[in-house]
């Protein structure tokens, strides 16, 4: 009965260990796999965006310049491989990301359950909010967000982007134009053939200032707070607990918010953007 006892302790740990050592080779296949496996072989970080004020923008000589711009620089500093920036059309990003075109998106992205069941997200690495602006000539009158739900109302977004799913629950009888960018759904403002259009700050707060004779915006605060992160395919908790860790320390050590409050909260940077 003893020697019976001792043979069935060691079978048991034979199948602990070699438990052990499934899990393990299993933890190293997923790690082979990982996108950050993929961008050291590369020697390059392939960041996904989309260009929109201050978060990323074409400066006059044609460089990418904006908050994003140096989220991902000192990102892939850190990562100690070169940096490749992949512009791609908002309402394209996320297919384009899942079929592989770039390693992340960093682009302003708002966390939101309905992209989260396409992508996953790290821990928030900014937080601002979705922004308005209107026409005085339009709607000079109105001073509260009901003024816009009208059938007659016109507002402008940019296509796929918070503010125009925003815009189906805020204003749902008011007419809703889509573009491509927000520089042509301002624009549609400052021709007076919209109302308004929202869009994260700080933009409407300095398309405002740059514009106020024609602009204004008639309510305080944001329409809806948010929080941004960098998003990844599904399946990879590797890249997952790397950027999560990146953006704590980052955090810590203040360089996220030093380059936020110089892009968010100044304008020391208008001057090199092309027009």
């Amino acid at each position: 009965m003893r020697q019976f006892g001792i043979f069935r302790l060691l079978a048991g740990l034979a199948l602990a260990l070699g438990t052990v050592g499934s899990a393990q080779a299993q933890d190293q296949e997923v790690a082979a796999t990982s996108v950050i496996e993929a961008i050291k072989q590369r020697g390059a970080l392939q960041v996904g965006l989309s260009t929109f004020v201050p978060w990323s923008m074409h400066a006059k000589d044609g460089e990418l310049i904006g908050f994003e711009i140096d989220v991902a620089k000192k990102l892939a500093e850190d990562m100690g491989v070169e940096i490749e920036f992949v512009p791609t059309a908002w309402d394209g990003i996320i297919p384009a990301l899942i079929a592989g075109k770039f390693d992340v998106i960093i682009s302003g992205m708002s966390v939101t359950p309905t992209r989260n069941l396409t992508v996953n997200f790290t821990t928030p690495y900014a937080h601002s909010g979705v922004g308005f602006t209107a026409s005085r000539a339009l709607a000079g009158d109105f001073k509260t967000i009901e003024d816009f739900n009208k059938p007659d109302v016109k507002l402008a977004f940019r296509r796929g982007a918070t503010p125009a799913s925003l815009a189906k629950v805020l204003w749902p009888d008011a007419q809703h134009l889509l573009f491509d960018d927000d520089a042509q759904a301002v624009q549609e403002v400052l021709a007076g053939n919209a109302h308004g259009t929202a869009s994260s700050e700080p933009k409407p707060t300095f398309w405002t200032l740059e514009n106020p004779d024609v602009l204004v915006q008639p309510f305080e605060g944001v329409l809806e707070a948010g929080s941004e992160a960098f998003a990844l395919r599904k399946g990879d908790p590797d890249a997952l607990n790397f950027f999560n860790n990146w953006i704590a320390l980052r955090l810590q050590d203040g360089f996220l918010q030093e380059r936020h409050d110089y892009w968010f909260k100044t304008r020391d940077w208008a001057d090199r953007v092309s027009g």
